[in-house]
């Protein structure tokens, strides 16, 4: 398969930035409910414990550990034990950092400084590592705020140790349910397979070349790849898993080969799956099946790609990295220029904002904008109640943190309205403090820290967002000729198949963060298409292959070749 030329290079455009459907609410997550409860019953053990001893003075310290609590719940339980522990240890090297800055000097100049790379640092391995939502935005949130606190070095190992007992509490509570549902999570992630591949077929008879349909195959690709991550990092593969490994099979040829998919039958495996009863079995057994886990044998025992390397030189990582130190260090010394007393607010407003383009990063400004304005009132309506006593302020912290996970899915400004003011609950307490100054500095802060935030987002230019597409192109090429050659020979496409549609992924993640960035040189789109289109070919022929050996039980699968042709015609 031969590769198209490179696309010439053309005049820079500056792409325009939206209004329309910002603050629109979406669909939450379908798991919403654990984040919320899990964070809500991890800082209230260790603020009631606190609050028992009369040293609430402490509670920053401790909740920075409970709100580990807030990661990896679309992990499997085995990989969500290693996750979390990492988490908990990055937000003690975190507070560590800043504690020990606190304690040294009290320069806020110096402080500013630290607190813009501390951000950079966590966005940077945030993205690299993807732990997901809520990304380094707590880490800044907290480590930020340590900086600003009276500090010293004596004080240190003891907050760090709170610190690490809140986040055992939080490992705890996230581990938890895999005492009743061991397999949850691969149980969820192969649901949403079949429901989004299921969705594609639908929306691929309707109208096979619609911008609708495209968005409902690469939601069911990234669906699908999501399903196989879930499972390859499960650990031990039982009964249980091998028949989810299955299911996800039938995902993959729905996607490859929409026309020849039974969306009921989708449908109905994944209602099955988000029960408790027993996994679904697909009616028959392939003569292939061997085969495909034999595939996902060799998988397993194939290499990982390090960390180091997401963070090489050329990395797409760096501008944002340097986006957010920039833009975190001129909105921190922007409040401090205007007398705030809490410049970590700015600061970590922007760092709040970046994205992975310019185009997500104003959305994210204006939200935030939005959120916090709302909040600040929120704030000022529960102010009252919450200073009625130490107890009142914590039942306060903890139904603020619920709502705010109930409703960020939904649209981060519906979210920030419930942090808002749980935020600036945390800082009372120590003590108790006047509403209205706490109001305007915030609202002062918020509106320097989004502007200047955004500015630095279009001042450091992101170049790379267009190289990062000609390694994707060039990655979904090779993925889609390997899988090409394995057609003809023995060997196990299970892992050509995975590799292949993560690059397709891949290949659509970069081209949709490409086009949302300023100072773009013009995206080769049609390169994008095509090879979309091939890989996806290349897929259905895997079908075809594996539909040649079906068992006794499976349902023939006719006419394949001509029903692809037609729907991507």
């Amino acid at each position: 398969m031969s590769s198209a030329p490179p696309s010439p290079i053309r005049p820079v455009r500056v792409r325009r930035l939206p209004l329309a459907g910002v603050l629109r609410p979406g669909s939450p997550s379908d798991i919403w409910f654990k984040p919320a409860s899990s964070v809500v019953v991890a800082t209230a053990i260790p603020n009631l414990t606190l609050l028992a001893v009369g040293r609430l003075d402490l509670v920053m310290y401790a909740m920075a550990g409970g709100f580990c609590a807030l990661y990896a719940h679309n992990l499997p339980y085995a990989a969500r034990a290693r996750a979390l522990a990492w988490v908990v240890l990055g937000m003690t090297a975190s507070i560590g950092v800043a504690l020990v800055t606190a304690s040294l000097t009290g320069a806020a100049v110096v402080l500013v400084a630290v607190g813009a790379v501390l951000a950079a640092a966590q966005k940077t391995l945030c993205d690299a590592t993807r732990i997901g939502p809520p990304g380094h935005l707590i880490f800044t949130f907290i480590s930020s705020a340590s900086l600003f606190a009276p500090q010293s070095l004596g004080q240190v190992p003891g907050h760090l140790a709170l610190t690490l007992a809140g986040g055992a509490v939080a490992w705890l509570v996230c581990m938890a349910p895999a005492l009743l549902r061991p397999h949850g999570p691969e149980r969820r992630a192969t649901a949403r397979a079949l429901g989004a591949a299921a969705a594609y077929a639908d929306a691929a008879r309707a109208d096979a070349t619609g911008p609708a349909t495209e968005r409902a195959r690469a939601a069911a690709a990234g669906a699908v790849h999501a399903a196989w991550q879930s499972l390859l990092a499960a650990g031990a593969r039982g009964a249980a898993r091998r028949a989810l490994e299955r299911l996800v099979v039938r995902a993959e040829e729905a996607l490859a080969v929409p026309a020849a998919a039974d969306t009921a039958e989708l449908r109905g495996w994944a209602a099955g799956l988000r029960g408790t009863g027993a996994v679904p079995r697909p009616r028959g057994v392939r003569q292939g099946e061997r085969d495909e886990l034999l595939g996902v044998d060799v998988e397993l025992a194939g290499p990982r790609t390090p960390l180091w390397r997401r963070l090489a030189p050329g990395s797409p990582l760096l501008p944002i990295a340097l986006r957010t130190a920039v833009g975190c260090a001129l909105a921190g010394y922007a409040s401090l220029a205007l007398g705030i007393g809490r410049p970590y607010w700015a600061l970590v407003t922007a760092a709040s904002l970046y994205q992975a383009n310019v185009t997500l990063t104003w959305n994210r400004g204006v939200q935030r904008v939005v959120g916090n304005l709302v909040g600040v009132l929120a704030f000022a309506a529960v102010a009252p109640f919450a200073h009625l006593g130490h107890a009142e302020l914590i039942v306060s912290c903890l139904v603020l943190a619920f709502c705010a996970e109930a409703l960020m899915g939904r649209n981060y400004w519906l979210g920030t309205v419930c942090v808002t003011p749980m935020a600036l609950l945390v800082t009372e307490f120590a003590r108790f403090q006047q509403p209205g100054e706490l109001i305007v500095d915030r609202v002062v802060d918020t509106l320097v820290g989004a502007l200047l935030g955004i500015l630095a987002a279009v001042a450091v230019t992101n170049r790379r967002a267009g190289d990062q597409i000609e390694r994707a192109l060039a990655a979904a090429t090779l993925a889609t000729e390997r899988a090409e050659a394995l057609l003809a020979g023995t060997e196990p496409l299970e892992p050509a198949r995975r590799r292949l549609t993560a690059a397709l992924v891949d290949l659509r993640a970069a081209a949709d963060a490409a086009a949302g960035e300023w100072w773009q040189r013009a995206l080769p789109e049609q390169r994008v298409v095509d090879a979309e289109r091939a890989g996806h070919r290349t897929l259905a022929a895997t079908v075809r292959r594996q539909s040649g050996e079906n068992g006794q039980g499976t349902r023939p699968r006719a006419g394949i070749a001509d029903a692809w042709e037609g729907a991507r015609a």
